[in-house]
């Protein structure tokens, strides 16, 4: 008696799904039609396109350091000047041939400087430029 009425349930249950069935194959088709059809608006990125990148060749490596002198920059980001410093210092004690030349430069982290980089040109056999953190 308990099985067949768990049939019946079950029975009832899967026909109660038939119309649910067909009401969704009939969505499908309606947002099948609606996909292929020509779209109503298109999205733009506000980004743009980004400008092709230049890529430039590395300096050449020094054969050594010795008897050379080494500008260490400090750009001005928070914190970049105790690590140059310490740089700076490290030059200092462990190799004493190498004379260093530590500069802030002048202005926000971003601009240029001309004048620290007309005498880095004229002066520096290598250059240290870094970042705080």
């Amino acid at each position: 008696m308990k099985s067949r009425f768990a049939a019946l349930l079950i029975a009832v249950f899967c026909l109660s799904l038939w119309p649910c069935k067909q009401v969704l194959a009939k969505d499908k088709e309606t947002s099948d039609r609606a996909i292929t059809s020509e779209p109503k608006f298109s999205v733009r990125s506000p980004m743009g396109t980004p400008p092709p990148i230049k890529q430039f060749a590395m300096a050449p490596r020094l054969n050594s350091l010795d008897g050379k002198t080494i500008y260490i920059v400090d750009d001005g980001f928070p914190g970049g000047d105790v690590l140059l410093n310490e740089m700076a210092a490290w030059f200092n004690r462990n190799m004493p041939n190498v004379t260093v030349v530590y500069r802030r430069k002048a202005g926000p982290f971003e601009a240029e400087d001309p004048a620290l980089f007309a005498e880095i040109k004229a002066k520096a056999d290598a250059v240290i430029m870094g970042m705080g953190h």
